[in-house]
């Protein structure tokens, strides 16, 4: 299992914009560099990307949960 972890402190979302589908959902298969969500700090946007290939495990925080340095935002199963 690969976590990914916020860079940076903000606002994470799920989706590029309201009424968008999710860049991703639980149980998709995920490429190394694809787009999970973004997050977003004083209207600048940062997109959160896998630096691993496999399966979406799960979220570890909600559309629009405050997120901190380090802080756990994906698990994807390898392989």
């Amino acid at each position: 299992m690969a976590t990914i972890v916020s860079p940076l402190p903000g606002v994470f979302y799920r989706k590029p914009g309201p009424g968008k589908p999710p860049f991703a959902n639980e149980g998709d298969a995920i490429e190394v560099g694809q787009t999970l969500g973004i997050i977003e700090i004083m209207k600048q946007f940062t997109e959160i990307q896998s630096d691993v290939a496999g399966t979406l495990e799960s979220f570890e925080v909600n559309e629009g949960d405050m997120v901190n340095p380090g802080d756990a935002i994906v698990v994807v199963r390898e392989g």
